[in-house]
């Protein structure tokens, strides 16, 4: 990558060659892929960044890739968005996948081979654990997997977003005589996509079958009475971004529930099979799919590492992990008075993840249990689907405060669980705001209302990461708790802004985008 210098003023900032956006994430994954290279972090971790990487290629298909897909195929595109911008991206993309690979077959699976486990093919499995994934495909897996033979009256199945697949080539007639010589046998999500021996079945440490390996091993089976010849697996990733006129509906809620629907089913914009997959099948399906060469992507491994992450929940050896951190918390907010006291001394600052989240979730505790907390104002972007500090705020309702939340239902990849909590929260008295049309709202603040002898003093708590407790632990953000007038009487205007669509007058201390910023 080429270092830019930076201009020591804004003003030629138009003429300054940037890194293209695309190509920037694939720099960022570059970083994240450097870690799981690294000799010494634990084996876990290193797998763990390894899913990371693959996790996040997964999201720049879904959500950046098509633009470049459509260039491609129209030979028509202009800017940022070309045929060559296409194959750019396609060249880098597979350059990294190529090194995933090869670092996971050459490297973290015989290191894993080392501390006794491992992920046993077909031809590495003995007569009774053979047997016993015989038992268990019987059991377990078949009675689950959707076989399709084509023919005019079986078309091509709908195929879901990376979801499992594979494509067979069948040798011989059918049942009535006919020759169709393509079946895809769809495995649902539900399966686990690693399975563990009985100890019985081990010698030493941990063995895993693959689902796909398991599959692979018992297509004959089938298609009785069928030559089972070619085959690979194959992932279709597909785009994702929900795309919803924000101007023309009348309620975002329900647009984006109807959008739901169809996001598993968009636009093919990559396909994965298997290293060892014919040209004969790998052509069929880039037909189907509408996809060209470049978007086909032939991996030596499972189509899917993201699943193989499973394994660092499934292996319980500290050693192979990085050590237990724990959390700090600054020494004015570990004396006893209090939460409101602290903060009328002063402000606090809190740098997660070294200092806990904890802190901000004890405030709003304090805050909902305090009969003389009046108004609780709080904006969501991600907060997952099992939150306490959801639940607070509606304990908050139950108690007879007022609670008013900021709900980004566009979060992406998360509307669905935050329109779930906009349900629950409307269905209790939670005021739901969903924002300011055309825009998201990232801001994420708090805003407590207190009844302080005759007058009302707001304490405040702005944060650079989301109000998730999980993510908290992992991600680096800051958190600031105030009592400040000034700044407190800014994020009650931003709060009113977001709520009635006024304009926004001048603040105090805070500089809001998209206005100031």
């Amino acid at each position: 990558m080429t270092t830019l210098a930076v201009p020591s003023t804004l003003e030629n900032l138009e003429s300054l060659e940037l890194l293209d956006r695309d190509q920037s994430i694939l720099a960022f994954n570059e970083r994240v892929f450097d870690w799981a290279c690294r000799p010494d972090v634990p084996l876990l971790e290193r797998l763990r960044y390894l899913c990371i990487v693959s996790s996040n290629l997964d999201e720049f298909f879904e959500v950046r890739a098509e633009p470049h897909l459509i260039a491609k195929k129209s030979q028509d595109g202009n800017g940022n968005y070309s045929a060559e911008s296409f194959d750019l991206l396609s060249k880098s993309v597979h350059d990294l996948v190529n090194r995933q690979y090869s670092l996971y077959n050459l490297d973290l699976l015989p290191a894993f081979a080392k501390q006794g486990i491992r992920i046993l093919s077909h031809s590495e499995r003995n007569k009774a654990q053979t047997t016993w994934v015989h038992q268990y495909f019987q059991s377990v897996v078949k009675p689950l997997l959707i076989p399709v033979g084509l023919d005019p009256s079986h078309p091509f199945p709908q195929v879901a977003n990376k979801s499992l697949n594979f494509i067979v080539r069948l040798g011989g007639l059918d049942a009535f005589g006919r020759e169709n010589d393509i079946a895809i046998v769809k495995v649902p999500r539900a399966l686990p996509r690693l399975i563990r021996l009985p100890e019985r079945l081990t010698s030493r440490g941990a063995l895993f079958v693959s689902l796909s390996s398991v599959v692979r091993s018992h297509l004959s089976e089938l298609f009785p009475g069928r030559d089972v010849g070619q085959f690979s697996q194959f992932r279709v990733t597909r785009h994702s971004d929900l795309a919803v006129d924000e101007e023309d509906v009348k309620n975002l809620r329900t647009a984006l529930r109807q959008g739901l629907q169809h996001r598993h089913y968009g636009h093919a914009v990559r396909l994965e099979v298997s290293a060892g997959c014919s040209d004969y099948l790998s052509e069929f399906l880039l037909k189907q799919f509408d996809l060209p060469e470049g978007a086909l992507y032939r991996v030596p491994g499972p189509v899917n590492l993201v699943r193989m992450g499973q394994l660092v929940d499934l292996i319980d050896e500290p050693k192979l992990r990085f050590k237990p951190f724990t959390a700090s918390a600054p020494k004015k907010l570990q004396q006893e008075h209090s939460f409101f006291k602290k903060l009328q001394e002063g402000d606090v600052l809190l740098h997660q993840p070294y200092e806990s989240f904890e802190e901000v979730l004890q405030f709003l505790r304090e805050a909902v249990n305090d009969p003389d907390v009046m108004v609780i104002k709080q904006t969501i972007y991600r907060t997952g689907s099992s939150s306490e500090l959801m639940d607070l705020l509606r304990q908050a309702v139950a108690l007879g405060k007022e609670v008013t939340v900021v709900l980004e239902l566009k979060a992406r990849f998360d509307e669905e669980t935050n329109i779930n909590w906009a349900d629950k929260m409307e269905s209790i008295g939670v005021q739901v705001l969903y924002g300011v049309v055309g825009l998201k709202t990232h801001a994420k603040m708090m805003l407590v209302t207190r009844k302080e002898g005759a007058s009302y003093k707001r304490y405040a708590h702005l944060s650079t990461g989301n109000y998730n407790p999980t993510t908290a632990r992992f991600y680096t953000d800051f958190s600031y708790l105030t009592a400040n007038s000034s700044l407190t009487a800014d994020v009650e205007q931003v709060f009113t802004h977001l709520a009635g669509q006024s304009r926004l007058a001048r603040l105090n201390q805070l500089w809001v985008a998209p206005f100031y910023l």
